[in-house]
């Protein structure tokens, strides 16, 4: 069972449910290394220690502080933090519905799933979701997970709700920053091909080897060492630079060959359509001139 990081309500209108929010992120997987010294290999700790005195302090003399100036700072306690009130603390208050297609990827940051709180709240969360899904809408509001009030997402997936917190607009830089984007014309020689190998390579996402390579190295490399076995470097052959037109005829024509051939249709017998529709098409010929002869005879 998944544990919930924030309880709390999703609200539009006059419509309160009760919800619990999960993270939508196993990391349980991922390797995790320890800082250890190489002598003898003894971890190393996380000392909490003072640049300007060099006193090792606990965690109940840490506070936070805003450097306004040059080490000048303000300094705030854990009861000025607590002072802050704001109602996105308990409720996610939706404050519109919009196409889904207006949300921006860049804007995209980390997924959660919603729960509803209680069997009470199950038929109002089933609904909303129901009819995210039918409306192809997405909610937008806020809420306050650590320590700051961020944009959220409501959606529905699958069977229930996906919340996405997203980025603030402004956070996000231009692509006009981005060196060497504009200005550039692509030809129609190269733009033809290159739509070409985009259809020929087209599928959908189910279908595509969406693993992290490195990380199963990493694992790998991590049984031989347990094992006492040596470690075999696999390094990827680096393909030549050739020019653009030459390298989009090669990826057409690789793309190509790794596609399935088209299997001809048959029918019960063993028998292809077009030559079954042959047949019952001789036959009917056969019966025709047949019945012709009968009259001629007669």
């Amino acid at each position: 069972m998944l544990r919930s990081i924030w309880k709390g309500h999703i609200r539009f209108s006059l419509v309160t449910i009760p919800i619990r929010i999960y993270s939508a992120v196993d990391t349980a997987q991922r390797v995790r290394f320890n800082q250890l010294h190489k002598g003898c290999s003894g971890r190393i700790g996380y000392n909490k220690q003072c640049k300007k005195c060099s006193e090792t302090v606990s965690s109940e003399d840490i506070v936070k502080g805003y450097q306004y100036e040059p080490d000048q700072y303000v300094v705030f306690e854990k009861d000025d933090i607590d002072k802050v009130k704001l109602s996105s603390m308990k409720v996610i208050e939706i404050e519109g519905f919009v196409d889904a297609a207006d949300v921006h990827a860049t804007l995209f940051e980390t997924p959660y799933f919603a729960g509803p709180d209680g069997d009470v709240a199950a038929k109002t969360y089933s609904l909303l979701s129901a009819a995210l899904r039918d409306s192809g809408k997405v909610g937008v509001g806020k809420v306050v997970l650590r320590d700051r009030e961020d944009v959220l997402l409501i959606a529905a997936h699958e069977s229930g709700i996906l919340l996405h917190r997203l980025r603030y607009p402004d956070e996000i830089r231009r692509m006009s920053e981005v060196p060497l984007v504009d200005g550039f014309q692509a030809d129609k020689d190269e733009l033809r091909l290159a739509r070409s190998l985009v259809d020929s390579m087209s599928t959908t996402l189910d279908k595509l080897e969406l693993k992290d390579r490195y990380h199963g190295a990493l694992r790998e490399m991590i049984e031989a060492k347990i094992k006492g076995k040596e470690i075999v470097t696999v390094q990827e052959e680096e393909k030549p630079v050739v020019d653009v037109m030459t390298a989009l005829k090669q990826s057409i024509e690789e793309a190509k060959a790794q596609q399935k051939p088209m299997v001809k249709a048959k029918g019960r017998k063993g028998v292809t359509r077009p030559a079954k529709k042959t047949a019952a098409k001789a036959m009917k010929k056969t019966a025709a001139n047949a019945k012709a002869k009968k009259r001629r005879t007669a």
